[in-house]
């Protein structure tokens, strides 16, 4: 039995007002000036919108973007806790996983990345420990502003890290990292738990409030990849499980996503009801804790 991460998105900070996606590239937009291009968000895509807003910005006020990644860290670090946060802070894992910047997870602001590597811009190794769990922050965190992934360019230097890390192997020079890829020593189970990448082939996953939109390329990448190993190279030492949390209410919206996890061995429950978000996401963490027993 294998033992089990949770990936979590910004679902749950989604139950306080003002808190949301939407609610972040308006404030970005003000931040910026660059009022209008708000209107085109659902024919463009995030990362993409995120660089017109800042190069329009660069271009009008010559802008750095350490100040409006500063700004952001800002306004996520103001995101509260609640009763979901303390809920996953109790629960029986060693690893949570998330693509938010902010600490409502840790119920608390760290001082200290614990990663092999102390990245400040890229996110492979980037966690920090707080009571026996490891937070895996794999989009940057609030504490160092630059490390906010957000635009295409930082999405494809994060894909960059990542497939270094997993398939031709690292050059960094710290004595602490092995040179050789995550996918040969996963033969051997040489030096696991490096990354957060590890676990995605190691530990059963589980995904909640997570849209995993398609310009998350950094993590379907990392789905199609160890689907290649899973079927294509015949892998034994491959045996974990992932399972993503859809409300039943967006599985028509969602074929195509589900066609996708279909594909890539990823398992879907889309069986329970969203309508009420506080309590479908206590339904979702019942359903793990049932699933793991």
């Amino acid at each position: 039995m294998h033992s089990l991460a949770l990936l979590i998105g910004n679902g749950i900070n989604n139950l306080v007002p003002n808190n949301s996606w939407q609610d972040l590239l308006e404030d970005m937009v003000r931040f910026c000036n660059a009022q209008g291009l708000v209107n085109y968000q659902q024919i463009k895509p995030f990362p993409l919108l995120y660089e017109e807003i800042f190069l329009k910005s660069l271009q009008v006020s010559r802008r750095k973007e350490i100040d409006l990644k500063t700004f952001i860290a800002r306004k996520v670090s103001q995101i509260e806790p609640n009763e979901l946060h303390e809920r996953i802070r109790s629960f029986a894992t060693d690893d949570i996983i998330t693509t938010n910047y902010e600490f409502s997870l840790e119920g608390q602001v760290p001082t200290r990345n614990m990663g092999v590597i102390d990245e400040k811009v890229y996110s492979v190794f980037r966690h920090y420990e707080v009571k026996s769990k490891r937070y895996w922050h794999i989009h940057g965190d609030c504490r160092v502003p630059n490390s906010i992934n957000l635009g295409f360019e930082h999405y494809g230097g994060q894909l960059q890290q990542m497939r270094n890390y997993v398939v031709s192997g690292t050059h960094y020079t710290s004595p602490g990292l092995p040179k050789h890829p995550f996918i040969k020593r996963l033969k051997t189970k040489e030096s696991m738990g490096l990354s957060w990448i590890d676990l995605f082939f190691t530990t059963d996953i589980y995904i909640l409030g997570l849209t995993l939109d398609f310009v998350e390329t950094d993590l379907w990448w990392l789905l199609t990849y160890r689907a290649r190993q899973l079927y294509y190279r015949s892998r034994s030492d491959i045996t974990n499980k992932i399972v993503y949390f859809l409300p039943k209410e967006y599985k028509n919206d969602a074929l195509v996503k589900l066609d996708f996890f279909a594909a890539n061995g990823v398992q879907v429950i889309d069986s329970i009801s969203g309508v009420d978000k506080l309590k479908y996401y206590h339904q979702v963490l019942d359903y793990i804790e049932k699933d793991v027993r």
